[in-house]
């Protein structure tokens, strides 16, 4: 009987710029009482990770553009944000009243640049955002290594993210980072039970991870940012930008 074991790991502190998140996991692991297995998989919400690499930004400090002014009078946004969106963006995908729509310079499509307000701390003066992590994939790595080398077994890392969808209400787990696993698995080519040949068949299991995970890591002041997935038996080599569809084979972003 195939099962899915998802374990959300407890006492996690609150993350601050400096802070070794390799030993952040273990010590969540252990405090957990979770011996890592092969095949095992972390998944770890981005913000703990760009909180870790000191990826905030003071809107007080920022000079708004002339283009962000323009795209800011268009959207009714803040144009310093909208400097700093524009910053992180290769390009913007779509706008509205009150929606900025980019495509990152990491190669997903996602509101804002992935820039977000949500549970970050505020300082004395200021307006206070967090960036998206300069490199999800090797803090995925780097992560990795540091269970490998206190547990002595390789685990897969997806570093997860929120993202909303072209049709569908609500935001979804998605993963930006990975490490010691395939985010997208193939299956063109094989035979189903009828002896049908897939043709397009490939399974988003990295982005399936993140969605998973994201139920037990909650959204508000639940404080479990990193959770062990058990059941899995899933491994290889990938990175994130795997699963991003070109932009010119990309008909909404």
């Amino acid at each position: 009987m195939k099962q899915l074991q998802l374990t959300a790991l407890p006492g996690v502190p609150e993350i601050r710029p400096g802070d070794d998140l390799g030993a952040v996991v273990c010590d969540g692991l252990e405090a957990a009482g979770i011996s890592p297995q092969p095949h095992d998989v972390l998944a770890i919400a981005q913000k703990i990770v760009s909180k870790a690499e000191n990826r905030f930004v003071n809107l007080e400090t920022i000079s708004p553009t002339a283009e962000a002014r323009e795209v800011a009078q268009k959207t009714g946004k803040d144009p310093r944000l909208v400097t700093v969106i524009l910053r992180e963006a290769a390009g913007i995908s779509r706008w509205r009243e009150g929606v900025l729509i980019t495509r990152h310079r990491l190669g997903f499509v996602s509101a804002n640049s992935g820039i977000d307000r949500s549970n970050v701390p505020q300082g004395d003066s200021g307006e206070w955002v967090l960036l998206l992590p300069e490199d999800p994939d090797g803090t995925a790595q780097v992560i990795r290594q540091a269970v490998l080398d206190r547990f002595g077994v390789a685990v897969g890392i997806v570093i997860t993210d929120t993202h909303g969808r072209p049709h569908r209400l609500g935001t979804i787990g998605v993963a930006i980072g990975v490490a010691g696993l395939t985010p997208i698995v193939d299956k063109r080519g094989m035979v189903d039970r009828d002896g049908y040949v897939l043709h397009a068949t490939t399974l988003a299991v990295a982005d399936e991870i993140a969605a998973s995970a994201s139920l037990v890591m909650g959204a508000t002041t639940e404080s479990t940012p990193i959770v062990h997935l058990r059941g899995l038996t899933i491994a290889g080599d990938g990175r994130a930008s795997d699963q991003y569809r070109s932009a010119d084979r990309d008909l909404y972003g």
